[in-house]
């Protein structure tokens, strides 16, 4: 059974979502709105809200991520519970995507041989979301 993580930003999902797209060399699949959510005259939508992302999802190495923007008057503290392991049999993967994430980030461990990864670091990211990335062996 696969394990979704779901990450929930302060009104930058949208870039968010196209950043990690790139990083990891991945199709963005349909972004859904508040705005284009059903209405529910019980609780009306602010403006505001209408262009920020309800749901979005990517599929990283084949792991499902999906994001949602914060609805308005809420506020959300990225990267201050979650870590995401990234493992692939691909090294140079995982040196692309690494050296991507680190832009405008903070590196936590650069990549580097360990006692159970030939190539593995850590990063935290300009979204605050901290990465760990591993190459792992056939």
């Amino acid at each position: 059974m696969a394990v979704d993580i779901y990450l929930t930003f302060n009104g930058n999902c949208k870039e968010a979502i196209e950043f990690y797209s790139e990083a990891f060399d991945t199709e963005t699949s349909h972004l859904m709105t508040f705005g284009e959510a059903p209405p529910n005259p019980e609780y009306p939508l602010p403006d505001e809200a209408k262009e920020l992302i309800m749901h979005g999802r990517l599929t990283i190495n084949g792991s499902t991520i999906m994001f949602s923007d914060t609805f308005p008057g809420s506020q959300v503290v990225a990267g201050s519970n979650i870590s995401l392991a990234i493992q692939s049999a691909d090294r140079d993967f995982i040196q692309d995507s690494f050296e991507k994430l680190k832009q405008g980030g903070n590196v936590k461990m650069e990549l580097q041989e360990t006692f159970f990864s030939k190539c593995y670091g850590s990063v935290k990211d300009r979204f605050g979301i901290e990465w760990q990335l591993s190459y792992e062996e056939k």
